[in-house]
């Protein structure tokens, strides 16, 4: 998938989540299975992980070969990486620090569902400013997958709102 294409699909399921989050009840909003995040907590995770991924990128291509070094691999595909990830979350791997959320509430929604558009508008605006070829020669840090090359971390970004969507739409109240 080149820049452009990631872009379009960013901004399309991240849009996605907002709106279906958008249309939500104050009781759904609020609804979390014991143990699991309400939507607002969903997102809020989502915009964690989007704005990491844009600070990231904020960064010159040269500056995070330099202090992350190099792959020594080739990169992932799409499914090659959504596949590692699954196995990372069956192995047990869970959100920690910065990236598990607090406690929101369905008055938050309006302003959460904001920071999301802004931050996936951030990082689409960085995503556009670097060149093709140094999204796969330049590595970036996952909390999961380990070093991982920017295209990597941009692929998680995609299957990471989807994967959160499905997660509100299956714990919807109903």
């Amino acid at each position: 998938m080149d820049r452009a294409a990631l872009i379009v699909a960013l901004q399309k399921h991240h849009g996605a989540l907002v709106q279906v989050v958008g249309t939500m009840t104050a009781a759904e909003l609020e609804h979390a299975p014991t143990g699991k995040w309400n939507p607002l907590q969903h997102m809020e995770h989502v915009v964690r992980s989007a704005r990491g991924v844009a600070l990231g990128m904020r960064l010159p291509a040269w500056l995070l070969r330099l202090v992350i070094g190099r792959p020594n691999r080739t990169g992932r595909t799409y499914d090659g990486l959504v596949q590692r990830y699954r196995e990372r979350l069956q192995q047990g791997g869970r959100a920690t620090g910065v990236f598990v959320p607090p406690l929101r509430r369905a008055g938050e929604q309006e302003r959460i569902c904001a920071r999301l558009r802004s931050q996936v508008d951030q990082l689409c605006a960085r995503i556009d400013a670097w060149d093709e070829a140094d999204l796969d020669r330049t590595l970036m840090p996952h909390p999961l997958l380990g070093k991982v090359t920017v295209r990597e971390m941009l692929y998680f970004t995609l299957y990471h709102v989807q994967h959160h969507a499905a997660l509100v739409e299956r714990d919807r109240l109903r």
